[in-house]
């Protein structure tokens, strides 16, 4: 077995891996950017490697500065973790020139596989169905005629990487030459390969994939299934093993096509095999299965596998590129109730899923559930690579005692100094009627999500109840401890407005300020940003607004729950945790006379600039493209103008609230 293995990657993944190298007796190292040089993975491994740079691309993607890193170390092996350089095969065949183990398939299984394009063809010669589609020349002009061939809509797709990157739904022919520029280039950027496919897009099927486990012994197993359906973008949000619209049968059928796929290239290491399972037509018939690509790595899913058949995927990893056979027989493999991930992404769903960067202010952990997180309290999260913090995983003998946990307890909580995370959605998710039956498809969360976003909402009259009752006397003499002063648990978010006491709270989907006025000890009137609400309170219930709606009000350390008094819990309950009073108005650009600005919604680079000065543009028009955690953001005209100056150039890092254009 190795004795040092370098790391390299970031973020939870990272943690992740050197939490398994440790339990081995490994000595970890990991290889950090400059804006990762005090991350929690540092923190937690054994040694480090700076690279000197700040983009992937200089630095994580740079395989001359990996290697160096490992040679520089001592180590004998890299493990990739997922993403950058995982599939590359160029950088398994440098590995293997180094002398040093490249922990995943080896080159001649990525080239066969990584490359989408080749993993259909595959696919097709040992009659595995795929979805219909073109992997041929990639140019603008033939992606063009075979997209009409294969009839819209469809997929564009990157060849190589993961992760939703490089992928695009198109749904007319005036969009898809746009469509090919942006998906290259985002492919690029995150994979060093900006090759593309087309396939068609199926908008009523379900995401399934299988874990695969290969050695160098000839031996080959599957671990199940699992669902990844619930997709925004094509990003996961929420996986699930078993899945829950995959019977014996279905399984059987599952399984026996990635095992196919992976004794024809030889597969080695661990690696997922993923599905598209559109639902039977009718009663007795088959759903159809489509294969749509392999991810020769570890899956960022890959807990809820691990939890349901107490494997370790990595250290199995570690073993299988030693060298060592796997220690266990299909028939071995034990699989034991049910697992749900939730992946918490620093993003705001109620701001078009605004990037949040900056610091973490808190991190509150349910007991008894496994956290892969990245980050804790005080790290600061950049805006460079992606928006994932980390993953909440959950095991239940069944879906439902799971889904009825979420229900009761809610997920773990990641505040943030300035942003928010997509905590609140993962949880109307979680109770929505379609997800709880199973039923829902890839297309689903993009369908329903302004439904699922506007019933997480607290009222304001929550917002009026979990400020009261800590300010008024009952509440202390119920035993409720004071929201100010020494006694308070949380940090100090009240101050002083016009006559009236003022606090600043927060309930995972906006923060709101309630200016409270006491006319007695136990009553008076609120504001809800300017909205006058009445009040009442005896003991813990607030009695709020005209009907006197009872809310039953709990401080605890780690934050305040509201919930109705005349219901049952949990049927219209609310969390909220104090913020810090609103900082002073920032100065902001003003444009010149008669001008519009616009300015960067966040900080990211300039991707691409679609216009010049003195250019006469619509509103809607495209003005900038920005990337900001490996997403683009496209920049619109507002009204119709003409462009006055164009202060930004492609490559440019701008922070939120720089100027990026003015219209005339």
């Amino acid at each position: 077995m190795f004795e040092s293995v370098l790391i390299a990657n970031r973020g939870e993944i990272a943690v992740r891996i050197a939490r398994t190298l440790r339990t081995m007796g490994i000595r970890s190292v990991v290889a950090a950017s400059i804006p990762d040089r005090r991350s929690l993975a540092v923190r937690v491994t054994d040694d480090r490697v700076l690279l000197e740079g700040y983009s992937a691309a200089e630095t994580y993607l740079d395989i001359d500065a990996v290697i160096a890193a490992a040679k520089e170390k001592g180590c004998q092996a890299i493990h990739p973790g997922y993403g950058f350089l995982s599939e590359r095969a160029d950088f398994a065949e440098r590995c293997a020139a180094e002398g040093i183990v490249f922990v995943g398939p080896p080159p001649e299984v990525l080239r066969g596989l990584g490359d989408k394009a080749a993993a259909r063809r595959l696919a097709v010669e040992h009659g595995v169905p795929v979805v219909p589609g073109w992997e041929g020349e990639d140019d603008d002009a033939t992606l063009i005629r075979e997209a009409g061939r294969i009839g819209y809509p469809v997929m564009l797709k990157a060849r190589g990487g993961g992760g939703g990157r490089g992928m695009r739904e198109v749904f007319a022919p005036d969009e898809l030459p746009e469509a090919i520029e942006s998906a290259r280039r985002e492919a690029a950027a995150a994979f060093g390969d900006g090759g593309l496919l087309l396939e068609k897009l199926l908008t009523n099927a379900h995401h399934v994939e299988v874990q695969v486990l290969a050695d160098t012994h000839g031996n080959l197993l599957h671990l199940g299934e699992r669902d990844c359906s619930v997709q925004r973008r094509h990003q996961k949000l929420i996986e699930e093993t078993p899945s829950p619209v995959v019977d014996d049968a279905l399984r059987e059928r599952l399984t026996a096509y990635a095992l196919t796929l992976a004794r024809a290239i030889s597969y080695v290491n661990a690696g997922t095999f993923e599905f598209l399972v559109v639902p039977a037509p009718g009663a007795g018939d088959e759903p159809a299965v489509y294969f749509l690509e392999v991810n020769p790595r570890l899956q960022v899913e890959h807990p809820v596998t691990e939890m349901v058949t107490g494997l370790d995927l990595v250290q199995l990893q570690l073993r299988i590129a030693a060298g060592e056979p796997l220690p266990l027989k299909q028939e071995d493999v034990k699989f034991s109730g049910h697992a749900i991930e939730f992946r918490i992404n620093a993003e705001d769903p109620w701001d078009a899923f605004k990037p949040s960067s900056g610091r973490v202010t808190n991190v509150w952990e349910r007991p008894g559930r496994r956290h892969d997180l990245g980050v804790t309290a005080g790290d600061v999260l950049t805006t460079a690579y992606d928006s994932l913090i980390g993953k909440e995983i959950l095991q239940g003998p069944t879906r439902d005692s799971i889904l009825s946990e979420v229900e009761e307890g809610g997920l773990c909580e990641v505040r943030l100094e300035a942003g928010r995370t997509n905590r609140e959605l993962l949880m109307a998710v979680a109770g929505h009627d379609t997800f709880r039956s199973g039923r829902a498809d890839t297309h689903w969360l993009e369908v329903h999500l302004e439904g699922l976003l506007s019933g997480r909402r607290a009222a304001d009259e929550q917002f009026v109840a979990a400020a009261v009752v800590g300010l008024v006397p009952q509440a202390e003499s119920a035993g409720s401890p004071r929201l100010h002063g020494r006694r308070t648990p949380f940090t100090v978010g009240m101050w002083l407005g016009a006559g009236a006491t003022a606090v600043s709270l927060d309930d995972g989907t906006r923060t709101a300020t309630v200016a409270i006025t006491l006319a007695s000890a136990n009553h008076g009137s609120a504001t809800v940003d300017g909205r006058p609400i009445p009040f009442r309170v005896s003991g813990g219930i607030a009695q709020v607004g005209p009907l006197h709606t009872p809310y039953a009000v709990r401080l605890m350390a780690s934050g305040i729950s509201v919930t109705r008094a005349d219901q049952v819990p949990g049927g219209s309950s609310a969390w909220f945790t104090l913020v810090p009073p609103p900082p002073l108005p920032r100065r902001a650009h003003t444009a010149a006379e008669g001008a519009t600005a616009i300015t960067a919604p966040l900080a990211g680079t300039i991707a691409a600039v679609r216009v010049a000065e003195g250019d006469a543009v619509e509103g809607g028009q495209l003005l900038v493209v920005l990337e900001a955690m490996k997403m683009e953001h496209r920049i619109t005209a507002p009204t119709a103008g003409t462009v006055k100056s164009l202060p930004v150039r492609e490559r440019d890092v701008v922070r939120e609230g720089d100027l990026l254009a003015e219209l005339a």
